[in-house]
């Protein structure tokens, strides 16, 4: 199943430039590995927001519900999530 998702981010000013960059850091990582497993397609930044568009392939509203939970900057984020089906006239077999 695929998932267009809107992650926008808003990280508290109390929290501490360690505690933030370990958050950020952490993210990456995740993010990177799951880019590499296939379940985190594409990943986009949203130009001058602290924000970005990413399609995921998962097998359930389940598995894109605990892979969304697990993101470390997840507490601050604010989440869009749009399914997604192949569009007819698409020329591509597998829409990647």
């Amino acid at each position: 199943m695929l998932f267009q998702v809107r992650m926008d981010v808003s990280i508290p000013a109390h929290l501490s430039e360690t505690e933030v960059n370990d958050l950020k850091s952490r993210e990456k990582a995740l993010a990177q590995q799951l880019q590499q497993s296939g379940k985190w397609r594409h990943l986009w930044r949203i130009a001058g927001q602290y924000a970005n568009t990413s399609i995921f392939d998962v097998a359930s509203n389940e598995e894109l519900h605990n892979l969304l939970l697990s993101l470390p900057l997840y507490p601050f984020m604010q989440i869009e999530v749009t399914p997604l089906c192949r569009h007819p006239s698409s020329i591509h077999d597998d829409d990647r």
